[in-house]
């Protein structure tokens, strides 16, 4: 998994703790975690896709939440940024097993490593389905949103 679910996540928390007052420039987002703005803003145009952010274009545009965030789980994030695509990919490869003899009864069900890491994809991917944005703002650090507000209110000035 890429670096920008990382950033995608943290954008919209820190858009969350932010409210929909005003949007936040990808400028502002980029330098706010020291990020480089045009990687940023393709990460972010990925979440515009999917509905998770809104974007307003102009000299006072940026971005805001698309939707409550307890309406964004954490998967729509990963999905949105890394796509719907299963991480682990099954070629097969024990069919080209040089001097295997196998019969083809053998490759007719998966084999163990396909099947184990189906599984254990599943599973992750059912924690990520299972928690939001909001659960991520509930288990926060006392005090992180009110910090994340004075903190951006004093570099927009």
């Amino acid at each position: 998994m890429g670096e920008g679910v990382e950033w995608g996540l943290h954008c919209c928390l820190t858009l969350a703790w932010l409210g929909d007052e005003h949007p936040v420039p990808t400028a502002r987002l980029a330098a706010w975690f020291d990020l480089p703005p045009a990687y940023l803003t393709k990460r972010l145009q990925a979440l515009v896709r999917a509905g998770i952010l809104s974007s307003t274009p102009g000299a006072r545009g940026g971005f805001r939440l698309g939707r409550p965030p307890g309406q964004i789980t954490l998967m729509d994030v990963v999905a949105a940024i890394e796509g719907p695509e299963e991480l682990f990919r099954c070629t097969e490869i024990r069919q080209r097993t040089e001097g295997a003899a196998a019969a083809a009864d053998d490759f007719r069900r998966p084999c163990g490593v396909s099947t184990a890491m189906r599984r254990a994809e599943l599973a992750w991917r059912r924690e990520l389905a299972g928690r939001t944005v909001a659960d991520l703002m509930a288990e926060a650090p006392a005090g992180a949103a009110e910090r994340t507000r004075r903190t951006y209110a004093r570099l927009t000035g």
